[in-house]
């Protein structure tokens, strides 16, 4: 059988490869996280001298954080048939989203990365599964 990219339009294909693109350099940040979070534990953040306790949740959750990452990064070959691992994927990360933003209204407002992240949780991932739809839509137009 042809490849995909054979059998849709080159405007299709670009949608495609423009999802690709778009996860896989959302995916660094996590992988790049959680890398320098398990490698350094708190002092990730800043803290010094952490307690035991602290460093190893921070590492434990880092080490979830590179793992989530990486498997954003999975979904990025033959991108259209893997609806089902990103929409898992994506709900995982809108609900850690929704616990950073319960953080925002308890502690207050976090430092811009953290901002950053729930953004990302909170928006662009929804985005990307309403696009990644489209573009599934489109390769089985085509199949």
């Amino acid at each position: 059988m042809p490849s995909l990219a054979y059998q849709i339009s080159p405007t299709d294909f670009r949608q495609r490869r423009l999802l690709q693109v778009a996860i896989a350099v959302l995916a660094i940040l996590p992988v790049f996280a959680g890398a320098c979070g398990v490698a350094t534990g708190a002092g990730f953040l800043g803290i010094n001298e952490p307690t035991a306790d602290l460093d190893s949740h921070v590492r434990f959750l880092s080490g979830l954080f590179l793992a989530f990452g990486l498997a954003w990064c999975s979904c990025i070959p033959a991108i259209e048939t893997k609806a089902e691992r990103i929409r898992l994927l994506a709900i995982l990360t809108f609900c850690g989203g929704l616990a950073r933003f319960a953080s925002l209204l308890i502690v207050g407002e976090p430092s811009a990365g953290h901002l950053l992240g729930l953004a990302m949780e909170l928006v662009v991932v929804p985005c990307l599964v309403v696009w990644h739809g489209r573009v599934a839509a489109l390769s089985q137009r085509r199949v």
